[in-house]
């Protein structure tokens, strides 16, 4: 089973959502569907794929406005969560701190966090792709898991670039992962990939070695986009 997880960003209507939906009950497929989405959507009844949010607060409740706690996102029925999206981290400045403190509000909420980690295109030149990597998932785990978690890998260079690491990059990427959360006791964490992910180049990616699914952007929003990718691979 891989997980396909869809991220909406700032994108769609209830009306889209509840068009996907519609159309992802049909869908025949042994893999997990998710799809994070704004927060104005998470009380739709999705059936059987799993809603998410795009992110959360650090803070339970208080004087934080705009702000939006783990809880509240478990009461939508939500059960998952990203954190630390690259465009978190560029826009809002997360540092991996603050993203190991959001995934830890998550699981104490009975959230998935789905934790992003990656190198940007400065880092990659720089020849710190392993490094920003590795300390990203040793900094953005919590130490305490009460709970399950899954891992994201985004090369942040290529997301919305229309650019893809080769499969020997995603591979020795996503084994360094593996092997820092075997190192934590965390094997067989679920680690996704995801950036410029399509139906044309899912299936190949989804056969890398300790990839166990994508984390797609853009194609997730439209049903004749996303229901291929969920079905390129068994």
């Amino acid at each position: 089973m891989k997980i396909i997880a869809g991220n909406w960003k700032m994108n769609g209507s209830r009306a889209a959502l509840s068009e996907m939906v519609s159309a992802l009950q049909v869908v025949e497929t042994d893999n997990k569907v998710i799809l994070c989405v704004p927060y104005t959507m998470l009380c739709i009844d999705s059936g059987r794929v799993a809603l998410g949010a795009q992110d959360v607060s650090v803070h339970e409740k208080g004087a934080y406005t705009g702000e939006v706690s783990a809880t509240m996102i478990a009461e939508t029925g939500a059960k998952y969560v990203i954190v630390g999206h690259s465009e978190r981290r560029q826009y809002h400045e997360e540092t991996n701190s603050i993203v190991r403190q959001k995934a830890a509000t998550a699981l104490s909420a009975g959230l998935t966090p789905i934790i992003c980690v990656g190198e940007n295109m400065d880092e990659k030149q720089a020849g710190k792709t392993m490094a920003v990597i590795e300390a990203g998932v040793r900094e953005s785990v919590p130490s305490d898991i009460s709970g399950d978690i899954i891992i994201a890998y985004e090369p942040r260079w290529a997301i919305g670039a229309g650019l893809t690491p080769t499969e020997a990059e995603i591979a020795e990427a996503h084994k360094l992962i593996a092997d820092t959360l075997d190192s934590m006791g965390l094997s067989g964490t679920p680690v996704l990939y995801g950036a410029s992910v399509k139906a044309a180049n899912a299936a190949d990616i989804m056969s890398i070695p300790n990839v166990g699914g994508v984390l797609v952007g853009g194609a997730s929003l439209k049903p004749d986009d996303f229901i291929p990718i969920i079905t390129s691979v068994k």
